[in-house]
């Protein structure tokens, strides 16, 4: 069984605008998984990690950018922001989602982790505790494909292409996944 929630590419652009400025592939009524294969394969397959940031449930995006950037560190590597949001995902509620946007909110913007924190923290609710400020539906995916893309970017230029594609096939496993494992 699929968490996709689009039955078209088209559909997760219309729910999403903003998807057109990171995806320049024009959006078609082919099921979403079929135009994030094209994607990867085209000539910007950079625009396949943007397409799974808006293609998943914003819970499943943060653990898909969380396990991204995290597969693209050395090993050993500690981040508050990620931590922060893995908290988050574990136990989803605004607790645990206001301590990420306070871990992201001091975190370093040079970390990829930051923007994993940034996008747990705006996965719904208020963007404040002090006061109602709603969030807007598509900013944790904006949070998490800025995380996997400059974790990405971090990468030597031989290593890209490889995480790239680790990216978009943890993507798919999450798409597919019924079982909902963490």
């Amino acid at each position: 069984m699929s968490r996709l929630r689009f039955s078209t590419a088209r559909e997760v652009f219309e729910t999403y605008p903003a998807a057109r400025q990171a995806v320049t592939m024009a959006p078609t009524n082919e099921p979403p998984l079929a135009f994030l294969g094209r994607l990867v394969r085209g000539p910007a397959p950079t625009e396949a990690a943007s397409f799974c940031a808006f293609l998943l449930p914003r819970r499943e995006t943060v653990w898909w950018a969380l396990q991204a950037v995290r597969s693209m560190q050395p090993s050993g590597t500690q981040d508050p922001g990620l931590t922060a949001a893995e908290a988050w995902v574990r136990e989803p509620g605004d607790r645990t989602r206001f301590e990420a946007l306070r871990q992201a909110q001091a975190g370093d913007s040079a970390r990829p982790g930051t923007f994993v924190a940034w996008a747990a923290g705006y996965s719904g609710g208020s963007m404040s505790e002090s006061h109602p400020i709603p969030t807007p539906s598509d900013l944790t995916a904006k949070m998490a494909r800025i995380a996997v893309l400059n974790a990405i970017n971090g990468l030597p230029a031989r290593e890209r292409e490889g995480a790239l594609r680790g990216c978009v096939e943890a993507c798919i496993r999450l798409a597919e996944d019924d079982a909902g494992k963490r």
